[in-house]
């Protein structure tokens, strides 16, 4: 059989009753929310890995009366000071990568945002403090304490291990937030596409039933909607993830030297787009076919239930 139709015939004037402008801009700024969510989910998963690994494998250890000799005779040796004998303590322990006592420099910068200038002028003695390195994060902190305790007493090991629980609870809690987000968008988006077929098919009313009069099925009418939801979804999505790449890639750029990934914080093009991390990239083409999955099943769902109540 001939079919005497030219290829792309809008037999059900679908192009006149679902419009390529309001549809595919309201999709295209659910997109640009929803690539902003996606951001949000990989960027704060990023960011509390990089802080778990360097918080999770370092210690702060502060020595109070450094200059004092160490407690513990001949074993520590009689000219060995309580900073010499923790740090000599710390190096020789296993799993400690590293241990550096900070200089009076580094010790006056830290102090430097609470006091201002009189950092490095104080007259009452200050802690040393060494930082410490770990080769493994769940090395026996209990034991290193105590150890480090006999050798200089009032000798306080701080791990982090608060803040690096509090650092989880927070990517958690952000990553949910970000679900949510894209959950809203799918909805939103779903109900703006139910009310365009909707309103196509209130407008395209009568040319429906005499098509469905004269023996198109459901299926065909349906799918007819679907195609034409599926391409205007898929064309705003399109459009909305385009227009987020420069906002998402200022916000990497911008969040990068928290990440320890000052190198992509530089003006070249290639410093620019590696800003983004690898599985965002991978994700953000999922979102305009996302979204014309999202117009298809919408959009014949819609068709046949709406189909059913023709008499």
């Amino acid at each position: 059989m001939i079919s005497l139709r030219p290829a792309g015939f809008d037999d059900l004037g679908l192009r006149r009753a679902m419009s390529d402008r309001m549809l595919p801009l309201l999709v295209a700024a659910m997109t640009f929310l929803a690539a902003l969510a996606l951001a949000g989910w990989f960027g704060s998963a990023a960011l509390s890995r990089h802080w778990q690994q360097g918080a999770g494998a370092s210690l702060t250890v502060q020595v109070p009366r450094a200059g004092e000799p160490a407690s513990g005779g001949a074993r520590a040796g009689a000219a060995q000071t309580r900073l010499a004998a923790v740090l000599t303590l710390l190096t020789g322990t296993p799993g400690v990568a590293s241990a550096r006592a900070l200089s009076d420099q580094e010790l006056a910068a830290l102090l430097r945002p609470w006091l201002g200038d009189a950092s490095d002028r104080l007259a009452i003695p200050v802690p040393a403090v060494i930082a410490v390195r770990l080769t493994d994060a769940a090395a026996d902190l209990a034991s290193l304490s105590r150890r480090l305790n006999e050798a200089a007493p009032d000798t306080l090991v701080e791990d982090h291990g608060i803040w690096i629980r509090r650092l989880a609870v927070l990517a958690r809690s952000l990553q949910a937030c970000a679900a949510l987000a894209l959950l809203l968008v799918a909805v939103v988006a779903a109900a703006v596409i139910a009310v365009a077929t909707r309103a196509g098919l209130s407008t395209r009313r009568e040319a429906i039933e005499i098509v469905h009069g004269l023996g198109a099925t459901d299926a065909y009418i349906a799918g007819r909607f679907a195609e034409r939801a599926t391409f205007l979804a898929a064309a705003g999505a399109g459009f909305g993830t385009l227009a987020s790449l420069p906002v998402l890639l200022t916000l990497a750029r911008l969040a990068a030297p928290f990440a320890g990934d000052a190198g992509h914080a530089g003006g070249s093009l290639g410093d620019t787009l590696g800003a983004l991390p690898v599985p965002l990239w991978l994700a953000l083409p999922c979102l305009p076919l996302g979204s014309g999955a999202i117009g298809f099943a919408t959009a014949h769902a819609a068709v046949r239930r709406w189909l059913r109540r023709l008499p």
